[in-house]
């Protein structure tokens, strides 16, 4: 059982700009609720502030009519705000001294005969302070209050409480958080489209650098066009420079190819010829080992050029002007059999890789078709897949011959095997298809022909125009 990959390897498997992408909103988002939290305890704090700032001034007016001249425990008037003269209002007011009796405390009209929260409890510990809080009132809002002491020397302490709706505090913060939120929702879309631009834009270089390789991969440049900012400019002119060796190993490896080829080869015929004069029996079995030895030569000889060349960048062949040239010649080779060698294939078909090798592998597939074929080849073509990464196609060869057991196909395909020794050939003309195949990092299998004889499957790369 495969373990699932984490999530850092998901990410790293993403493109450049899904991760950019990512991390952008990743970390506006989190910079956004992290300022938006520091904003909001800061205006709540601040709103708290000034709402004690207001309990505050009623609490210094009641204050001012305690020491006013007369008896501190009389009635002490109005403090400004008839919502203290409405039972119940939520802003109520309250004095008393510090060891009062219920009875001897006075209160606002409002407060309807309760009595406020005490926010520390009475004595001489912190006395003078100004202290504020929460609580709740005799109809159980919350409140907030706030609490100061006076003293009045031989007429004793007094303790003041003011308490206003803790609903306005919370409501105020509420609007404040409403629109906060608003304003970060379109900060955040803001952000993230500009963010998307950036990305797009900083990123369109290595975009042009992508099309162009992907050009030269199609065969329609054979170098990196174009002008790149001064991070990507030296990987561009590496990949020339790549490129540009590339196809130097490559010439080379071909006149290399081609010189041994003909330092073999031409002894390889005078030893044939020279053996052609001689009589007796060592000098079949010379011709025939000479023969052998050509042979296998010439099948390593074209290995060793494939190999050289299959994948090479910027390589394509068109496969419709290749199978109707080998359609032709093939139905002069055989015309004694008066073949029906049909051809329908994709318009714009083409194989990427060397004409030289497309050639060979139909050449023989179709060469095998008519040796066995009784009147009729069909040779079409399928697109397998298609995208700019790995586009493949299907040729398919079919004939109407006798076909072969599903045993035999794969036999067939091994290196040096024949069906039948009464036809010409050397048993290579299979095997090098596919090894040819192989180095194109495709396939070759046999499959039955809807005709009913024997259907050569040839997967390549390429695709349409």
């Amino acid at each position: 059982m495969t373990e699932k990959p984490s999530l850092l390897e998901r990410l790293a498997s993403r493109s450049i700009a899904v991760r950019l992408a990512m991390s952008a909103v990743f970390w506006s988002f989190a910079i956004l609720l992290i300022s938006g939290l520091i904003l909001s305890t800061l205006y709540r704090d601040n709103t708290e502030r000034a709402f004690d700032q207001r309990l505050l001034v009623y609490a210094n007016t009641l204050a001012s009519n305690l020491v006013a001249p007369g008896d501190p425990d009389r009635d002490l008037g109005p403090v400004g705000d008839p919502r203290f003269e409405l039972p119940l209002s939520g802003w109520y007011w309250q004095v008393g001294r510090p060891d009062a009796a219920p009875r001897d405390i006075r209160s606002s009209k409002s407060l309807f005969g309760g009595q406020l929260p005490v926010l520390t409890p009475p004595g001489d510990e912190g006395f003078g302070q100004i202290r504020r809080g929460y609580g709740r009132a005799p109809d159980d809002r919350e409140l907030r209050i706030i609490e100061r002491d006076i003293d009045l020397g031989e007429d004793g302490r007094f303790v003041i409480r003011v308490a206003g709706p803790a609903d306005e505090i919370v409501n105020d913060v509420r609007r404040f958080l409403f629109a906060l939120t608003v304003t970060f929702t379109l900060l955040g879309l803001a952000l993230g489209f500009t963010t998307l631009l950036q990305i797009r834009f900083g990123l369109r270089p290595l975009a042009n650098l992508r099309r162009a390789l992907g050009a030269i991969r199609r065969g329609e440049a054979e170098r990196v066009v174009g002008e790149y900012p001064r991070d990507i400019a030296p990987l561009a002119k590496d990949l020339n420079l790549l490129l540009e060796t590339n196809r130097e190993i490559l010439e080379r490896a071909r006149t290399q190819v081609g010189n041994l080829a003909h330092a073999l080869k031409t002894p390889l015929s005078i030893i044939v010829n020279e053996a052609e004069n001689a009589p007796g029996d060592v000098a079949a079995r010379i011709r025939e080992q000479a023969a052998v030895m050509r042979d296998q030569v010439n099948y390593y000889l074209d290995r060793a050029r494939a190999a050289a060349l299959a994948g090479t960048l910027g390589t394509l062949t068109d496969v419709e002007p290749v199978i109707d040239g080998l359609t032709r010649t093939f139905a002069k080779i055989y015309r004694d059999k008066d073949l029906d060698i049909e051809a329908e294939l994709p318009a714009g078909l083409r194989f990427r890789g060397e004409r030289q090798d497309l050639e060979e592998m139909a050449g023989n597939l179709i060469d095998n078709a008519a040796k066995w074929a009784a009147s009729r080849i069909v040779v079409t073509a399928e697109i397998v897949q298609e995208d700019d990464e790995r586009s493949r196609f299907r040729l398919l060869i079919d004939d109407d011959g006798p076909g072969l057991p599903e045993a035999a196909r794969t036999e067939m395909i091994k290196r040096g095997r024949r069906l039948d020794e009464t036809k010409p050939g050397s048993g290579l003309g299979l095997s090098i298809v596919k090894d040819l195949a192989v180095l194109y990092r495709g396939a070759l299998r046999l499959d039955a022909s809807p005709l009913g004889g024997l259907r050569a499957v040839l997967e390549l790369p390429g695709g349409r125009k």
